[in-house]
């Protein structure tokens, strides 16, 4: 089994909403082993690095604003190709675009309150886990159900 892993957080209006347990059951339900969980509410200058790429964008000082305005659900998953599932299992970005059955297909309507954030590729999950962890957050330990998941 690969042991890559991904960065999701359920954002302010998915924690307000109560989605954090119907969240994680998506992904437990699909086999994905959870490392690391905190509830938090990051600062500023977390959130403009975790959103750096898109700070030229007209909408970024709203996006930022946003991410301020409540506690966040910050995890990381792992499994084998575990962020482009995890992508799958979240739906577009845009709620209007997702199908039925994904996260933002079920939960959600607009795309500024797009329930959660899943990382793109395994160089960003890379990089926003180091941001919102601390190595020592990180659980490593097998899981019992492994072998009933993984041939």
């Amino acid at each position: 089994m690969a042991d890559e892993q991904t960065f999701i957080a359920i954002k302010p209006d998915g924690v307000q909403r109560g989605l954090i347990g119907p969240i994680i059951s998506r992904f437990e339900n699909r086999g994905f082993k959870l490392v690391a969980m905190k509830l938090t509410s990051p600062g500023q200058e977390l959130l403009e690095k975790h959103y750096a790429d898109l700070a030229t964008k007209p909408f970024f000082k709203g996006l930022v604003s946003y991410m301020l305005s409540g506690p966040i659900c910050a995890m990381v998953w792992e499994g084998k190709d575990v962020v482009k599932t995890g992508r799958v299992i979240l739906g577009a970005t845009n709620p209007r675009d997702s199908a039925p059955g994904t996260i933002r297909g079920d939960y959600a309507i607009d795309v500024g309150r797009n329930v959660c954030h899943g990382s793109d590729a395994v160089e960003s999950a890379k990089k926003e886990i180091a941001l919102w962890f601390q190595p020592s957050e990180l659980n490593i330990y097998k899981q019992a159900s492994a072998a009933w998941v993984y041939e």
